[in-house]
């Protein structure tokens, strides 16, 4: 069951009705039956990764919290995040490692006589094994004291809205929320609906729509060059973020119906003028995840500028490889490492050089071209993100060029779904223009959320404005999603 499927839409309704109708004392058990039902539709066997990973966390932050000694802490923290990574590793890259040997060394498996390995990976157990892990290293940094009713933790690290896909949340700010009572709020509740209602848009009328095109061009990638290749890699940028962002929005909302706040994590990232700023926009529950538990453990930036280099360059290698295990994944994340150097040395000459180079970067045309040449580098690291194999990759970004007057020419063809060098696109021309009308109408709200709050404008305006908008969405996604279920695209991960 996903957010996007009829199951979800009927159940939800009935999760939270029965949620405010149960004691307060008990509504935590009655959240924890749900989420696990909600986790074990999928596939029942994965069930028993999220137990296993609950079990051993809650035991390492209670040793911990029970150790006389530093040094006791620091084993009980060693074997709580090597015991959650091992199980991560086991489900998710067992069968990358030994693809990896078997290409090494191509007469190893058989001489040693090993299966090859074709897993099937948990949903959502790279983010529920760092939500857990989150929970030990802040008992062992003092943050919180443990949690000693076992099912009140395994709540929080398998509440249904978070587990498939976050936001990655804290235990210091979401633990408690469970011991706080809950009382039904009107407006809290419309805020929550609002907020999955415009999550549910941007998955199944843009990012849904989108995915035609690029599900077309990347999957026979050979197939097409120059200007599909261009219109399909914005089109992934569009889609990969709408449907993250969706997801995230519907499972904020989903939270808040019943009472529980969630970090936010999007704000409006392809405005951003910078790679640093851009991850401080995109992702924000595992960016700030990786801040805090990998990049500053490591010595952040308090050890002189190569071991800072050094760090980044760990942090978003590590990145990649938590995306999934694949070198296009690992060469994402090494890419985007390599563009947060190349802006910190700006920064730098930048300082340096004050008094040349001061009025560089500011005003209003320095800041569109800033917007849009961080928006060209994240498409371009998208490629890599996107294509399946490192060859896929290579030939995109080595057909992507195409002159200006060819494109000039004929974009019109291509709106009419037409492909000049031979196959097709995926959509008719009223399909793609939609698709390009509805990125336009994202990059709208994004610019006008930049200078104020779009949700609370709309509460405030009388209701023959504010209900039509809303029935403007709902109607948009009954009648304009595509035919047929698209999987979120970060639930693989």
């Amino acid at each position: 069951m996903t957010f996007n499927s009829l199951e979800f839409l009927i159940i939800f309704p009935i999760v939270a009705l029965i949620f405010f109708g149960v004691s307060p004392r008990f509504r935590w058990l009655w959240l924890l039956m749900a989420s696990y039902l909600f986790y074990a539709s999928a596939k029942p066997v994965f069930v028993l990764f999220l137990f296993t990973c609950t079990l051993i966390n809650y035991l390492a932050g209670l040793l911990i919290s029970q150790a006389q000694t530093s040094k006791a802490k620091g084993l009980f923290l060693f074997l709580g995040i090597g015991g959650s990574l091992s199980l991560l590793i086991f489900a998710k890259y067992l069968t990358f490692f030994s693809d990896a040997i078997t290409n090494l060394c191509p007469d190893l498996l058989h001489q040693c006589n090993l299966p090859g390995l074709n897993l099937l990976v948990p949903l959502g157990i790279s983010f529920f094994t760092l939500q857990a892990l989150s929970y030990v290293i802040d008992v062992y940094q003092g943050k919180r004291a443990p949690e000693y009713n076992f099912g009140i933790f395994a709540l929080y690290v398998s509440f249904f809205p978070l587990i498939l896909s976050g936001p990655i949340e804290r235990s210091t700010r979401l633990l408690p929320q469970f011991r706080q009572p809950v009382s039904f709020d009107f407006n809290r509740v419309a805020s929550g609906l609002r907020l999955m209602l415009w999550g549910f848009f941007q998955k199944v009328v843009i990012a849904d729509r989108l995915a035609v095109v690029v599900n077309q061009v990347y999957g026979n990638p050979t197939d097409y060059q120059g200007i599909s290749l261009i219109i399909a890699t914005i089109f992934f940028t569009f889609q990969v973020y709408c449907d993250f962002s969706g997801y995230s929005d519907i499972a904020i909302g989903a939270a808040r119906v019943m009472g529980y706040e969630v970090m936010h994590n999007f704000r409006q990232p392809y405005f951003s003028r910078s790679i640093p700023e851009f991850w401080h926009r995109w992702h924000i529950s595992l960016s700030t995840w990786f801040r805090d538990y990998l990049y500053i453990p490591l010595g952040g930036n308090r050890k002189g500028r190569w071991t800072l280099y050094r760090n980044i360059m760990i942090v978003f290698i590590i990145s990649g490889f938590w995306h999934g295990a694949n070198w296009t994944f690992i060469l994402w994340g090494t890419l985007h490492g390599f563009y947060m150097l190349a802006s910190l040395t700006w920064k730098r000459i930048r300082h340096n050089y004050k008094y040349l180079l001061s009025s560089v970067g500011n005003g209003s045309i320095a800041q569109f071209v800033n917007i849009s040449l961080t928006f060209l580098l994240v498409s371009f690291a998208w490629i890599f993100f996107r294509a399946q194999t490192l060859a896929d990759a290579l030939y995109i970004v080595t057909h992507l060029h195409v002159g200006l007057w060819y494109f000039l020419t004929n974009i019109l063809e291509l709106g009419r779904g037409k492909e000049l060098i031979g196959g097709n696109l995926g959509l008719n021309h009223f399909e793609f223009m939609l698709s390009a009308c509805l990125i336009c109408l994202l990059g709208t709200v994004h610019f006008l959320q930049r200078r104020f709050s779009l949700d609370a404008f709309i509460r405030r305006q009388p209701i023959c404005i504010r209900w039509p908008i809303y029935y403007c969405l709902i109607f948009s996604v009954l009648l304009l999603q595509k035919p047929g279920t698209q999987e979120f695209i970060y639930i693989k991960f």
